[in-house]
């Protein structure tokens, strides 16, 4: 049997396999097709498409064919463009715009067929399942379609349903997706720095976790832990997931109707103001970025509808970005520099950005930069948008070859989407000046004494344990000298200076701790009102924050002498 279903396989592959030559071929790209085997092993399948076919192909430009081309090779194509229109740092801004229009135009499947994968799953009937299941779906894609169903409790629910048979035909396009990559990688050297392989490795994992609506669930419940944590504002919403009836391939949620956030006539006959939601969903968005470091990364209007009491309501998980916490502080760093138009502050957080990458070209770098701000502060509010200015970003830094996290592009894109949104709803509203109290919340959050503290303990806590492993590996390291495993050669050059650097080091992180110590305490002295009191407040506290400024003091000005302080050893070598 195994022989074959191996035989079937490969089959199936070599099928698929000549399926995208042929469409590759209707559209003009023989050169493509040259490169990936001899061009006349082919010449009877050019024969078998009619001239008329090629020349209505060629009516349209290179771009618009090779979206052609994804949405006639199906679904996982079509994924795969619009997982590409994430980044601009690879392909040319003019493939970015078609592969954005990729849509999934697929017709739902039948009735009976949707109950066979939710009975599969669910492994009981549908009918004992649900009091009620709508048998047309009211929204279908290649992946999968909804139906809306209502539980026996009286709930309603939104059950998504993937098509059978998808994840069988997306794995086996993605081993033939390989051997195309690795194909081209070998015959044209040239497109080695796009990585294509590495590419195709992405898509798998991003397709994948996407296919799987445990994770999407996921994604819903971690959205969903945000906003209840959050103590200031409560005018978003997300649906509620109902585990009992979810698996990888089926996905129950609650069932939200209310009012598309792009029909602003509706919104305004049912009383609500767009300018209101406008400033709620920017609001929303920027928290989600710089607070939560866990956003929404398809905002589009057909995955946020509004309430009837004015919150919004977001929709479809499948797709979120995850930022690091010292990201987020790059990103505050990085759109204050911007609005305060330092290039040198500009520059260390794209380099922070790109793991402190070397520049090959500063000076043309600060050039492009500071023409980038000489735009910025003569243009229009509508031309100024968040955006716009990070558009314009990208393309600095994808010219100088920085290279940035895939989540930096996500963000530019789903920013991108939600301004279009925001635009609609209010034309006039400034989202720079929204933004800003998050960016100096992000950044403050740095230079917090409580984090300072932290950090400091932290790193006593990790010092302590280095210095308690310490005796049991110089014993180790002694043995193996002792045993001959390892030669030690020492030699006398600059061991002075070292040792009086070391020695300058150690006193400065003494201080820092004593500091760190005076901070917490001081500041817990404060809160908890502790007396006596100075004025209205613990005098404890003050002088604690007094002493810690004068060490502070002491320490900025040792650190500023430098080495080179109080010794003169090192000039006789």
């Amino acid at each position: 049997m195994g022989v074959f279903s191996g035989i079937g396989r490969r089959y199936k592959a070599a099928k698929r396999y000549n399926q995208i030559i042929r469409v590759l071929l209707r559209y003009g790209f023989e050169d493509l097709v040259q490169y990936m085997h001899e061009q006349k092993r082919f010449g009877f399948i050019r024969k078998m498409i009619p001239k008329r076919t090629r020349r209505r192909a060629a009516q349209y430009t290179k771009w618009e064919r090779m979206r052609k081309v994804c949405e006639e090779l199906g679904p996982t194509f079509v994924k795969f463009g619009q997982i590409l229109s994430n980044r601009p740092d690879l392909i040319p801004m003019d493939l970015l715009l078609e592969f954005e229009k990729l849509q999934d135009n697929v017709p739902p499947m039948p009735e009976r067929q949707a109950k066979l994968v939710v009975e599969g799953e669910l492994k009981d009937s549908v009918d004992r399942l649900f009091a009620w299941f709508e048998p047309t779906p009211f929204a279908s894609a290649s992946m999968a379609q909804v139906h809306k169903a209502t539980l026996h409790s009286g709930e309603k629910v939104a059950l998504k349903i993937q098509r059978p048979g998808i994840y069988e035909m997306i794995t086996e396009d993605i081993k033939v997706m390989y051997q195309v990559a690795d194909i081209l990688l070998r015959r044209v050297p040239s497109i080695a720095s796009f990585d294509p392989i590495g590419l195709v490795q992405n898509f798998e994992e991003s397709i994948l976790k996407e296919m799987d609506f445990i994770h999407e669930s996921i994604n819903i419940q971690r959205f969903t832990a945000n906003l209840v944590t959050d103590k200031e504002e409560h005018f978003v919403h997300a649906p509620k997931v109902y585990a009992n009836y979810t698996t990888s391939k089926v996905l129950a949620m609650e069932f939200i109707s209310g009012t598309k956030i792009n029909r602003l006539n509706l919104l305004q006959e049912k009383g609500i103001e767009p300018k209101i939601i406008a400033e709620r969903l920017a609001r929303s968005y920027f928290k989600q970025i710089f607070e939560y470091g866990f956003f929404h990364a398809d905002p589009h209007p057909g995955n946020l509808i509004v309430l009837p009491n004015a919150h919004i309501c977001y929709l479809d998980f499948g797709m979120m970005g995850s930022i690091l916490k010292k990201d987020i502080e790059v990103f505050g760093h990085l759109f204050l520099a911007i609005t305060e138009r330092d290039v040198k502050r500009i520059i260390r957080a794209l380099q922070r950005m790109s793991n402190n990458v070397t520049i090959k070209d500063m000076r043309a770098l600060e050039f492009d930069i500071n023409e980038f701000l000489e735009k910025y502060y003569v243009r229009s509010l509508q031309e100024n948008e968040m955006s716009t200015l990070m558009l314009e970003m990208k393309d600095i830094i994808v010219q100088h070859g920085l290279k940035v996290p895939t989540h930096f592009f996500l963000f530019v894109r789903s920013l991108v989407t939600v301004e279009g949104v925001i635009r609609n709803l209010d034309p006039d509203l400034d989202q720079f000046e929204m933004v800003k109290p998050y960016l100096i919340k992000t950044v403050a959050r740095k230079f917090n004494p409580l984090n300072i503290g932290k950090k400091l303990l932290n790193t006593f806590y990790e010092f302590g344990n280095y210095m308690e492993d310490f005796p049991r590996d110089f014993r180790n390291a002694m043995a193996k000298i002792n045993r001959g495993e390892i030669k030690v050669d020492l030699q006398h050059k600059g061991v002075d200076p070292l040792v009086h650097t070391l020695h300058r080091i150690s006193k400065q992180l003494t201080s820092a701790m004593i500091i760190a110590a005076l901070l917490i305490g001081a500041t817990l002295f404060i809160i908890n009102d502790i007396g006596p009191h100075w004025g209205d407040k613990s005098a404890p506290g003050i002088i604690g924050f007094i002493l810690a400024g004068i060490i502070a003091y002491g320490m900025l000005r040792d650190y500023r002498k430098g080495d080179h302080d109080n010794w003169k050893g090192w000039k006789d070598k």
